[in-house]
């Protein structure tokens, strides 16, 4: 049986909301042992991904990649594989256990290291914010602020604690980090800038006497190594073949920019406008449902619950939909600019896909209830779509992010 972690990201832009990037650390699974493949010819501005059972060798439609960091303005550097891509957050975090290069840590201006408390739908990460300049493909991103996921330097705060368990180690994780290439530039925006009861409490400062939540300014907190591109860094493009069925694994690309080289054109694509949140409106069974969005950090297509849907959860992976059939279902969704078009997918029994084929790690039928009133498109939505995501106030072709496209 697989057993589910639920990760929660933080997108940020004029309102901060929270996403889920449900990560699983559950086994995949195929009784096909095929191999599909969907890549560009290898430039300057294309990183390739895989979907494979990751770095546990237990996670079901992960799409990983490979993160070179260094010590900034020097050579001293460390390329990481086993990175989840996630466009349903912003910042770039690594597990300590998985870091060897050595890199600064940011300090407050009193002196004070900075730390970030990240919340998840059932848990949390917990570790410093470090300085590291940022390589894939022929792109970099220089002097970007991270987080080195590491709960044993600095002692946890309650307030971080009670979102749940931590997910501070690669057995809670799945993952050696989260590579957040989503909408938005920061990690939490202008809320995280401001004290007071706006602040939501995702940054400490941490002198010997304990931590304390403190104002964190924007380029100061977590980015999006993506928009400190010096070129290419409006958005990403990610490619990734069909799956008619469980699959070994998946290649495809994720190719930096829109519009901006002769291989990342929007070609067609629909453009899905979003509100301040980063959310856009899908409709089911003639119910809009307005917390929606597209994240390839999620492994499964997470929408309401069983008392909504009438699908009933899992008895072993619970996080899951079991079905006694597969559901044929269709799904509207549409961008705030008006843009709306049907989207078809199923859902399938996770118990039995999951014990039929134990060494798959693609599954395009995976669904499962979802926490908000909205949902949550991830990565089998990504499944033979090309899909783009633009970042807030960055020009395109297609009109200033943030948007979707596909």
């Amino acid at each position: 049986m697989k057993n589910a972690n639920r990760i929660l990201a933080v997108a940020a832009g004029a309102a901060m909301v929270f996403i889920i990037a449900c990560t699983i650390a559950c086994g995949g699974s195929s009784g096909s042992s095929s191999t599909k493949t969907t890549t560009t010819a290898p430039t300057s501005n294309v990183q390739a991904i895989s979907v494979t059972l990751g770095p546990t060798g237990n996670y079901a439609n992960g799409a990983f990649t490979s993160v070179t960091v260094c010590s900034p303005g020097t050579s001293t550097c460390q390329t990481i594989d086993g990175i989840l891509v996630d466009t349903g957050s912003s910042g770039l975090r690594i597990l300590s256990s998985a870091l060897t290069a050595a890199l600064p840590p940011q300090k407050a201006s009193d002196g004070n290291p900075v730390v970030e408390c990240l919340p998840f739908v059932s848990s949390f990460t917990w570790g410093p914010v470090q300085t590291a300049d940022i390589q894939m493909a022929g792109e970099k991103a220089s002097d970007v602020p991270i987080q080195v996921i590491n709960a044993t330097d600095f002692p946890v705060p309650t307030a971080c604690a009670n979102f749940g368990p931590p997910a501070n180690t690669l057995a809670d994780l799945g993952a050696n980090g989260l590579l957040g290439v989503g909408n938005f530039v920061q990690d939490c925006g202008a809320a995280c800038a401001t004290t007071g009861g706006s602040n939501p409490g995702l940054y400490y400062e941490c002198p010997a006497s304990g931590c304390v939540i403190t104002a964190e300014g924007l380029a100061q907190q977590v980015q999006n190594p993506v928009a400190l591109f010096a070129s290419d860094n409006n958005g990403v493009m990610i490619m990734l073949p069909a799956a008619s069925a469980p699959e070994a694994t998946l290649s495809g690309s994720m190719i930096f920019g829109i519009g901006t080289q002769s291989n990342n054109a929007l070609n067609g694509a629909k453009i899905y406008t979003l509100d301040g949140s980063g959310n856009f409106v899908t409709t089911y069974k003639s119910q809009p449902y307005n917390q929606s969005f597209i994240d390839s950090g999620s492994n499964g297509l997470y929408f309401l619950d069983s008392a909504a849907t009438g699908i009933p959860d899992c008895a072993d992976a619970n996080f899951f939909y079991c079905p006694s059939s597969t559901e044929n279902l269709a799904a509207t969704t549409a961008g705030a600019n008006g843009t709306s078009s049907t989207v078809n997918f199923s859902v399938a029994n996770a118990d039995n896909l999951f014990n039929d084929n134990p060494s798959a790690s693609v599954f395009d039928q995976l669904a499962g209830p979802n926490t908000l009133a909205g949902f949550d498109w991830g990565l089998p939505f990504f499944y033979g779509r090309t899909v783009f995501t633009a970042i807030e106030g960055r020009s395109t072709p297609g009109g200033t992010g943030p948007y979707w496209a596909y």
